[in-house]
């Protein structure tokens, strides 16, 4: 007699239903192996390498480094509103927005880049301001509001966001920035990825690899 579990049925229709959704990217770099997950939206931004974005995310004019990971409902960047104009609506300016009414026709979209560095983990829930700098190695907890630039390998949270330790001792992250291995071969990669749960060793076996 053949049984079919109704429960796991249920389970992977709905991950289907999840997935057709599909993910918006416009005018954006995807690099090798990197991954934008359904219910995204990604305009004017890249992706390096073996970088991923969840699913849920809003990520305008943002240049993400390799090997991040950006976790679900994740908002990065955006564009900005005229605080020194009388009004901030849309209705006043010359671009294509929301509402279609337009009682003026000002220029104003300036492109604000948000540049994170090479990888970064960001939380579930955390949103980072248009302009900021996310250093390499840096952590942003889940639902952190982030303001303002963020130092290489620091771990931050809180709304807004605040430094709340670094992932190594200055020595350390002195010489992992240094050894750009995130930029080494898929070969190389292979050979170090053993060490990579032992910083100190991989900081040893990397010499062999790259000057530092």
């Amino acid at each position: 007699m053949l049984v079919i579990n109704t429960k796991n049925f249920f389970y992977y229709y709905c991950k289907l239903l999840i997935k057709l959704r599909s993910a918006a990217v416009k005018n954006s770099m995807l690099g090798y192996d990197s991954k934008i997950e359904s219910g995204s939206v990604f305009i004017s931004s890249s992706l390096g390498d073996y970088s991923y974005c969840g699913y849920d995310c809003n990520v305008i004019n943002t240049e993400v480094g390799k090997f991040c990971s950006l976790s679900n409902r994740v908002v990065i960047g955006g564009a900005a509103h005229p605080m020194h104009y009388v009004s901030t609506s849309p209705v006043f300016l010359s671009h294509k927005d929301s509402v279609k009414t337009k009682f003026s026709k000002h220029d104003y979209l300036p492109e604000i880049r948000t540049v994170l560095g090479h990888d970064v983990w960001v939380g579930e829930n955390a949103m980072i301001k248009a302009g900021v700098k996310v250093g390499t190695g840096a952590v942003v907890g889940m639902g952190a509001v982030v303001t303002k630039d963020v130092p290489a390998y620091a771990v931050v949270g809180g709304n807004p966001a605040r430094i709340l330790r670094y992932r190594f001792d200055h020595d350390v992250i002195k010489i992992l920035l240094a050894s750009k291995w995130w930029d080494l071969s898929s070969d190389n990669l292979i050979l170090l990825g053993a060490y990579v749960d032992r910083p100190q060793l991989f900081l040893e076996k990397i010499k062999d690899f790259r000057c530092v």
